[in-house]
Parts: structure tokens; C-alpha cells; sequence
């Protein structure tokens, strides 16, 4: 079954039981169940906690979606990071990052080495020797990585990291909240875990902030399920409901955003004021081969750097179209400086290292007609006249 046809009608290919034929899932927000009153020979459900037939429903979809063995639906995407470290980390364990991370994880990583004394590996995952370097001389328990990066985009090769943690005994779990299972499946590639914000593309709304994680084995999907029943880090059923009314149009909106954000890269590249554009769908993005051959389509975000700090606060500050928001995969375009936003938590040396300045901008690209965000940045980055007195 292709994935549109997955997608375009969830309560149909969930395992979701509704006497009264549903046609999207039904939200059962309800915190407990009559033990006396439920159908005979169905699922036994007793505390949303720890079941509820709208987050499992979804979980059903995302579990197929991925081809994993299970899922487990959480309030956040940092929940679902969270809940891989819980299940899987014990105090001293060593785990393995790519340098290029989401400002959420390296705050989580600095919490954990601070209060569990879990140790963190840091290494440029495009660099197959660096990774396996590090891996020799040290017990590395988790490789965790996203691919693309964000936000300096680059591509990982997810299948030479799997091999790598086979040979080396070590997990391995793949962030994919930005190409999400639209664009690449980390678990066909390889990977134990694939694990995604929803808050982004996947509800596509801006509506919810969510998470998932997906298991490749038996055993890990219960795991994972063990303890997020235990520390409650469970979705919400209304929050699941919000979630679920962005998948029918997943690849859709993907696609589409994907042919915008190639035109607006293009006029990029052309402006004076934008010293280098990052988007791994032009052919100038050193992983663009990787790109094209492991994802079906490339996610609408891209970064550029301008010609100084001022530039990049001149078209935050007079962009009319672009919302100055974090996340992205929204329906609407949005601009960050990392910097200042999701990456305020690193030092400058810590930015350095990524690629990253103060001039540095992330733009998240919508649904919008690409010629009107075109002409929006044309008009933001005007230079400014000083009137004279």
C-alpha cells in the first residue's frame, strides 16, 4: 500500500474498533473505562495513561507508516528524545551525537551528563571515519543523529551509520522530524528507532506540539511503551486528534513546499546580500547525490547566511510574510536566527563548530505562492534610506 493511501483514511487502516464507522478517529477523551461495558474479545482498556483507542490508532498508522514493529505517541517532540534515553540510557553510558543537532537535544544531553553522568560523544556523521573513530575507542551505547541537520542541513548517510552500529554493537536511533516518513524510512535504512516532532510537518497546522517514537523490534516497542506508561509522558487524545487531520495531506503539502522552497533557493543564490545558501535539494549542496538517492522528497527548509548580523535582523524585522517563529513544517512560512532562537543555548564557539553565525537565518518555506515570498524578501532587504534633517 502506498503511503497516500495509508494516510487518506487513518481510522480505516488502524486497528481502531468504532460500533458507529468512524471515518477519522474518534476522540475518546476519556480518563478511565467501565471494565463491565467493553466489547467482548477486543483490546482491554482501563486508564488513558496507559492506553486510550485514539492515541493507539495513531500509533497503529505511524507504526505502518515506518515500518516498525511499534509506536509510542508522546506530548513533544523532546518527550519522545526523552523517552528513547530513559529506556535505553543508565548512568554511564556513552552516546554518540552528530555535532549539527537540534538545540532542544543538546540542552536534554547537557541535563542528562550533569544529573545521570551520561557521557556524549560529539562527530560529523558525513564523515563515515570520524563516526567509526570514535566508536573504536569508545563503548558508545546510543548513535543518535537527524538527517537533514538542523539547522545547517547536512545529509547523513543512514545506512553506512546502521552498519557502523551493527559492527559495533551499539543502538541506533535517527531524528526524523524533518524528512519524516514521507521523504525517508530510517528503520528500512537500518536504524533501531525513528523518532519525530509532529508538531512540524506531519500535522502540518501549527496547532499542537507532539511527538513519536517507532521501534524496529518486538522487544523495544514494549519497552518503550513500559516506560512511557510508567513516567506518563503519554499523547493526550485530543492532541492525537490534531495530529491525525494533517496526515491525508502529508505528501502532499511536502511535495508542493519542496518545488517552492527549490525556486526560492535559486533567487537566493542570486542576491548580493546572501553570501551562501544551504538546501540539500540544489545541486551545489555537497550531499545532494545522498539526498536525492535516500529521500523521496527534500524538506522546505533552508538556511542562509548574509552579509552580516544587521542584514539578517534588516529581513526578519521587514519580511511581511514570514512570521520571526521557531519550529518549521508549518503551512505558513516562517524565518528564525538560530542563534537567538533554537539554538540559543550553544556558546559562540559551540555555533562555530556547526557553521553557524549571527548571521545565520533558517527559513521554513509554506504553502504559500512561492512569486509572493519572493517579492516579500525583494522588498525586506531594500537597503534602508536615512533621512536627513
Amino acid at each position: 500500500m502506498q503511503l497516500e493511501t495509508l494516510l487518506a483514511n487513518i481510522a480505516q487502516h488502524s486497528n481502531l474498533v468504532d460500533s458507529y464507522g468512524a471515518t477519522h478517529l474518534p476522540i475518546y477523551n476519556t480518563a478511565t473505562f467501565d471494565q463491565k461495558r467493553q466489547f467482548p474479545n477486543n483490546k482491554n482498556y482501563d486508564y488513558s495513561r496507559t492506553d486510550n483507542p485514539t492515541r493507539n490508532a495513531l500509533e497503529d498508522i505511524f507504526a505502518i507508516a515506518e515500518e516498525g514493529a511499534g509506536c509510542v505517541c508522546v506530548n513533544t517532540g523532546v518527550s519522545a528524545l526523552a523517552l528513547l534515553f530513559d529506556t535505553v540510557l543508565k548512568t554511564d553510558d556513552v552516546i554518540l551525537v552528530e555535532r549539527d543537532c537540534y538545540g532542544g537535544t543538546y540542552r536534554l544531553l547537557n541535563i542528562l551528563l550533569e544529573k545521570n553522568d551520561i557521557q556524549t560523544c560529539y562527530a560529523d556523521f558525513t564523515n563515515v571515519t570520524e563516526v567509526e573513530s570514535v566508536l573504536q575507542q569508545n563503548k558508545i551505547k546510543l548513535i543518535l543523529c537527524e538527517s537533514p541537520t538542523n539547522p545547517s542541513l547536512k545529509i547523513v548517510d543512514l545506512q553506512a551509520i546502521a552498519e557502523l552500529s551493527k559492527k559495533y554493537n551499539s543502538l541506533f536511533a535517527v531524528d526524523n522530524s524533518m524528512a519524516t516518513f514521507a521523504a525517508q524510512k530510517p528503520l528500512v535504512l537500518g536504524a533501531d528507532f525513528s523518532l519525530f516532532s509532529a508538531t512540524k510537518f506531519i500535522s502540518g497546522h501549527g496547532s499542537v506540539v507532539a511527538g513519536a517514537i517507532v521501534a524496529k523490534s518486538e522487544y523495544w516497542a514494549e519497552r518503550l511503551n513500559y516506560f512511557s506508561n510508567a513516567n506518563g509522558r503519554a499523547q493526550s487524545p485530543f492532541d492525537v486528534f490534531l495530529v491525525s487531520l494533517g496526515l491525508p495531506t502529508l505528501v502532499y503539502r511536502m511535495k508542493t513546499q519542496e518545488q517552492s522552497a527549490i525556486q526560492l533557493s535559486e533567487f537566493l543564490n542570486s542576491l548580493p546580500e546572501v553570501l551562501e545558501v544551504k538546501f540539500p535539494g540544489l545541486p551545489s549542496h555537497p550531499q545532494y547525490e545522498l539526498a536525492k538517492r535516500q529521500m523521496e522528497i527534500i524538506p522546505a527548509v533552508l538556511t542562509i547566511t548574509l552579509s552580516s548580523a544587521e542584514k539578517a535582523e534588516q529581513l526578519i524585522r521587514n519580511t511581511k510574510l514570514f512570521g520571526e517563529k521557531v519550529s518549521f513544517g508549518t503551512s505558513d512560512s516562517r524565518l528564525e536566527i538560530p542563534s537567538k532562537m533554537s539554538h540559543a543555548t550553544y556558546s559562540d564557539e559551540d555555533l562555530k563548530k556547526i557553521g553557524l553565525t549571527h548571521a545565520t537565518v533558517r527559513i521554513s518555506v509554506g504553502l504559500e505562492n512561492v512569486n509572493d515570498l519572493i517579492a516579500d524578501i525583494q522588498q525586506a532587504l531594500k537597503v534602508e534610506t536615512i533621512k536627513c534633517v
